[in-house]
């Protein structure tokens, strides 16, 4: 049962003894890539202690100075929350999740991984930003508080449930594009906005990306799709430019370009 391209991502931990949980519930499983944001403390002797015999996985885990840095080869990523949010996310709950996050470990398209935050604040919405779903475990409404620990166990033991009753997934053609294209792709397609005068009219000006990044996260483009967009967007571009020097002229189409303009 190969359970490897599956990463959890722990952002932001403060206690040391957490990291720990979190590794000795990851080999209870069969899952071995942790990776680990800014912790306050680590290496630490209390996340030995706790981890309780998974020591190998804190000698393997990676620390990284960014979430992006710690997703950026990932395919599939998901964000653990507890809060009940109106912001347009889709949510899976932790059942329905793990048949996904086994099914695209599978597919061959970069690692699947599912993000932690903190223990008393969770994920903020920019990190929620860079997910294509949103993780729920479905608790108690009265009482949702779990920490990362029992989280961890929990979302384990179902990615090695479905892992086990699982078919074989499809191999993908193409494979989803990586946080750092979405985030190139994000990037260009504001300038775009920014150059056309295409505004943000909502009350408070600002929630127009964030809207924008969730229906494009949703949509889980590939990497050629993303190319086609910012094919586009170079498109445009082009077109204003020509139109700007007093030019008429034509721009061809272009269906999976290998190289966008960079922004």
């Amino acid at each position: 049962m190969n359970l490897s391209p599956i990463r959890f991502v722990l952002v932001d931990t403060s206690h040391p003894g957490n990291i720990g949980a979190v590794a000795r519930a990851m080999k209870n499983m069969g899952l071995s890539d942790l990776a680990l944001v800014n912790p306050r403390e680590f290496p630490h002797p209390e996340a030995t202690a706790r981890a309780s015999g998974a020591d190998d996985l804190l000698d393997r885990a990676r620390v990284c100075a960014t979430l992006e840095e710690a997703i950026a080869d990932s395919g599939l990523v998901l964000a653990t929350t507890a809060r009940a949010r109106e912001q347009h996310f889709r949510v899976l709950e932790a059942r329905e999740a793990a048949g996904r996050i086994v099914a695209e470990s599978r597919a061959g398209g970069g690692a699947v991984a599912v993000v932690f935050g903190t223990e008393r604040f969770g994920l903020s919405n920019e990190h929620l930003l860079k997910a294509h779903a949103l993780l729920r475990i479905p608790a108690n409404p009265e009482y949702e508080s779990l920490n990362i620990g029992m989280a961890a166990q929990l979302i384990a033991y179902e990615i090695r449930l479905a892992a086990r009753t699982a078919q074989p997934a499809p191999v993908r053609d193409t494979p989803l594009a990586t946080p750092e294209q979405m985030e190139r792709f994000y990037v260009h397609l504001e300038q775009v906005m920014s150059e056309s005068n295409f505004r943000d009219r909502t009350r408070s000006g600002t929630h127009l990306m964030g809207r924008i990044r969730r229906m494009f996260n949703r949509a889980e483009l590939d990497a050629n799709e993303v190319n086609i967009l910012r094919g586009i967007l170079t498109a445009v571009q082009f077109k204003r430019r020509r139109a700007g020097e007093g030019q008429a002229g034509e721009v061809s189409s272009c269906n999976e370009p290998q190289n966008p303009t960079q922004p």
